[in-house]
């Protein structure tokens, strides 16, 4: 049955691919995408977004029946999301074309798109294995690890973060609000339908030997280093939260403890042990401060906990406390220095003031800036 003309009825699916330099296979891939529509009956159209090929995909595509749209900004993510934007379906399910992905069996996306789920991964670790079809080092490493990284950061239970074959609303698309140029866009879109607690589940896929003779264009170590260092942007908790809280631990024990030990001979530890604690709180005030920014720049969906932090934290608060341990900070270096101790008891003394200090300063200065920040969320 043939595809009905898309100005008779609303278009149900789009099928989005990003190219590059596909004339070896993008012939494949469009009228395999074409004829999953046929076969399904299904109102739909495929839609290339070329990053400038100079090959002559785009006029393979546009000849077999594709639209495709020119995207001059580089990037995978760039491409994908110049495609999909000009996508007019219901939903949109994204692939490759390099002819690995199986496109003609997308109803297990289909079918849990119409359940309601906003995003439908693809595991290519369930589906039936083919040899060569993703390079040892990505399969049983590269892949796991990020996988693992993804799902212990936002809370995901996804199998394959990094399936090229993935389906999704258009709605679901739009709220993402998704921004990355190249290949962390894969991670991207996971990550922000978690953050926005949208409906995420995932389906057996099979992945083929790619059917190009050049190189990928994804680069191993580079593109892996490009998705990690979004995840640990987008998780600031595990970027500078959670490493603060345990430094900032460690280090007051270890100085509390080192201030009451008679033992002068590990007096020597109590500077170190006193910067790990410094250290720490300066992971915590960046967190801060980078929870916010990302927040009121779009990065970050915000929530409940963000609102809240407004009204518990406010400039005068923050102003009050900085002073009084400067003060106390003061107070305390005064009695240190003046005092006739030995160079012991005197450390004892001055190292706990000079974090009071510090800890005063750095309270007084984050309170302005918190404030600045959190302007337009001022009520």
């Amino acid at each position: 049955m043939r595809i009905l003309k898309t100005n008779n009825m609303s278009i149900e699916l789009s099928i989005v691919m990003p190219c590059l330099n596909e004339a070896e296979t993008i012939a494949n891939c469009v009228n395999k995408a074409k004829q999953f529509l046929t076969e399904n009956q299904i109102n739909g159209e495929v839609i290339i977004g070329d990053n400038g090929s100079t090959d002559g995909s785009q006029a393979i595509a546009k000849q077999l029946g594709a639209i495709v749209v020119d995207v001059k900004n580089k990037g995978y993510g760039n491409a994908s999301r110049g495609a999909i934007d000009a996508a007019r379906g219901k939903y949109v399910i994204t692939a490759d074309t390099d002819d690995s992905h199986d496109l003609l069996n997308l109803n297990p996306f289909l079918q849990k798109l119409n359940e309601g789920y906003d995003l439908v991964m693809g595991n290519r670790f369930k589906g039936s294995k083919q040899k060569k079809a993703m390079p040892f080092l990505h399969r049983y490493v590269g892949n796991p690890a990020l996988t693992f990284v993804g799902n212990l950061f936002f809370k995901t239970n996804v199998g394959d973060f990094h399936c090229g074959l993935r389906g999704f609303t258009k709605d679901a698309y739009n709220k993402m609000e998704l921004s990355t140029s190249g290949m962390e866009f894969a991670s991207e879109i996971v990550v922000k339908a978690s953050m926005l607690k949208m409906k995420i589940c995932e389906v057996p896929t099979t992945v083929f030997p790619s059917g190009r003779s050049r190189k990928p264009h994804l680069r191993s170590f580079p593109d892996g280093w490009r998705h990690l260092r979004f995840l640990l942007l987008y998780s600031p908790k595990w970027l500078f939260l959670f490493p603060g809280i345990i430094l900032s631990i460690f280090g007051f024990v270890a100085t509390i403890t080192m201030i009451s030990d008679k033992d002068v001979t590990n007096i020597k530890w109590l500077v170190l042990a006193s910067s790990m604690f410094l250290i720490g709180f300066q992971f915590i005030i960046f967190y801060a401060l980078t929870k916010i920014y990302a927040t009121n720049h779009g990065l970050i969906p915000k929530t409940r906990s963000y609102n809240r932090l407004f009204d518990y934290f406010t400039l005068e608060r923050g102003l009050l406390i900085g002073f009084v341990f400067t003060v106390l900070g003061l107070i305390m270096a005064y009695f240190g220095l003046t005092g006739d101790y030995s160079i012991q008891d005197s450390l004892k003394k001055i190292v706990p003031s000079v974090i009071a200090i510090t800890l005063g300063i750095q309270l007084i200065l984050f309170s302005f800036f918190f404030s600045v920040l959190g302007l337009n969320d001022d009520n």
